[in-house]
């Protein structure tokens, strides 16, 4: 793997958010919900998670995860994805969400 510069690690803006709203997504070509993060003053953003198998829509709700906010859009299907949701790929390579240890502010940045 290349080693970045710190400059270039500064340029990626990952932030906390929690999770307000699931929903399912059956037009995806592989299981995944739709995901509406509060992102304190970055407002409410909209992603595509792939997280279907460890987790249900009731348990994701109030969670707070770790969000890559400047990626741009990405269009998934008749979707728009504006934040890339952060996980770990597991031993069945399932996605594990990346969260804080403890509850931070929705905004908040990775340092």
């Amino acid at each position: 793997m290349d080693t970045i510069t710190w400059q270039h690690f500064e340029q990626t803006d990952i932030r906390v958010g929690t999770i307000v709203e699931v929903n399912d997504f059956p037009e995806a070509r592989k299981p995944a919900y739709k995901l509406v993060v509060d992102l304190g003053p970055l407002g409410l953003k909209k992603s595509s998670a792939q997280i279907t198998r460890l987790y249900t829509k009731e348990e994701l709700v109030g969670k707070q995860v770790l969000c890559v906010t400047n990626l741009g859009t990405k269009q998934i299907g008749k979707y728009i994805s504006e934040i890339l949701v952060t996980g770990f790929e597991n031993e069945n390579k399932d996605i594990v969400l990346a969260q804080p240890a403890g509850k931070v502010p929705n905004g908040s940045k990775l340092m």
